[in-house]
């Protein structure tokens, strides 16, 4: 099957990698060794960094999950369209496609994720390509491939072109021994979890690389994430998307979680700016290489409460799926984002009675209630 295939390639070129050389303080970044990943020691190349007066050259992997179309959107709006270019390894539909540069991009293969970089003079890279929580459990294997050994052909890449590098992380990195209301940015994390390993991982190779080799790697610890023009991708928040789609589509939902299950949340317009602003500050005012950010935090109950408000006929049942609740108790209740608003000046815009009536707004709730009347 193609996914065995794949796999069995990837454990290939691990197994026949030579180990890295050594570092050579001082610019430009170079490598030494013999892997075919690094560059000659005598190589000569220009910096990607960019002044002031440029804008950056971006590419987005995984670029068709809930986040990176609406991040290339935001992007596209402040950088101008043919800077920021969304890549993915699916077809994109017909108004993506067309909306501004897209490329087919497989993070599995390191010389086609470093030909688009050298071939397009990238200079931020945003990392998205990654199965969430419950597919990635669902599905070990492939998990392991896209979102640890998909990370290292990133890093390599960024730390070789001096490329911005951000990575998501998320809630999932912590575990159930870590603080839960509120969690700090630093604590305990041993999640259990691939997806949540995975990205453990991300934010230590990321601060690795940072120390070591100089990569200006940033990275944010996303809360559940809310979108109104997005379908559900896989994780144990996207509860919190789905229940607004039942209830215009029905007027019932059956969620998976307890009603009592409190997580942290954030609309998708706070944290597309979150990524923006993280990205954008002065190197000098970073204290650590990866933030908690936050805007609310609830429970299903508070969200179906919320709901009733707008859809009275609104009707929530309980069927709670074991797996995703266990991810769930295992997850923090609340981030303590102090840091991001003291080093950077995150604020949220968004809370719950905000966020409820925009993605209601968004999906013609004053039509379903009309009707109901």
């Amino acid at each position: 099957m193609p996914v065995t295939r794949m796999l069995q390639q990837v454990a290939g070129q691990m197994l026949g990698r030579p180990a890295c050389g050594c570092w050579t303080a001082g610019p430009p970044l170079r490598f030494l060794g013999t892997s075919p990943r690094q560059i000659p020691a005598d190589a000569n190349f220009h910096s990607a960094s960019f002044s002031g007066t440029d804008q950056p050259r971006v590419l987005i992997t995984g670029g068709l999950g809930q986040l990176g179309v609406g991040l290339a959107n935001f992007l596209r709006k402040r950088f101008g369209k043919d800077n920021v270019i969304l890549s993915d390894i699916r077809k994109p539909p017909d108004h993506i496609f067309h909306s501004g540069p897209f490329i087919y991009s497989d993070i599995l293969d390191y010389k086609n994720l470093r030909e688009i970089v050298v071939n397009n003079r990238v200079t931020w890279l945003f990392h998205y390509s990654a199965l969430l929580s419950a597919v990635g459990e669902a599905n070990v294997s492939l998990a392991r491939a896209v979102n640890i050994t998909g990370l290292h052909n990133v890093l390599d890449v960024a730390a070789e072109h001096s490329l911005r590098l951000f990575v998501p992380s998320t809630i999932g990195a912590f575990g159930p021994t870590s603080p839960r209301n509120p969690t700090p940015d630093l604590c305990v994390q041993r999640p259990r979890t691939i997806y949540g390993v995975s990205k453990v991982h991300a934010e230590l190779m990321g601060e690795y690389y940072h120390y070591r080799y100089g990569l200006d790697f940033r990275c944010l610890r996303y809360p559940g994430i809310i979108s109104a023009d997005c379908q559900p991708g896989g994780g144990t928040t996207d509860y919190a998307v789905q229940i607004f789609h039942d209830a215009l589509k029905n007027g019932k939902f059956e969620c998976n979680l307890k009603p009592s299950t409190r997580l942290p949340m954030m609309y998708i317009d706070d944290c597309l700016r979150a990524t923006l602003e993280v990205m954008e500050a002065p190197a000098d005012s970073l204290s650590m290489r990866t933030y908690n950010v936050n805007a609310m935090s609830f429970t299903p109950e508070d969200l179906a409460q919320e709901v009733l408000k707008h859809v009275p006929e609104f009707q929530i049942v309980y069927n709670v799926d074991s797996v995703r609740q266990a991810i769930a108790d295992s997850w923090p209740m609340n981030f303590d984002d102090s840091n991001a608003r003291k080093d950077w000046g995150w604020k949220h815009d968004f809370d719950l009675p905000e966020l409820v009536t925009t993605m209601l707004n968004f999906h013609g709730s004053d039509t379903r209630v009309a009707q109901a009347n």
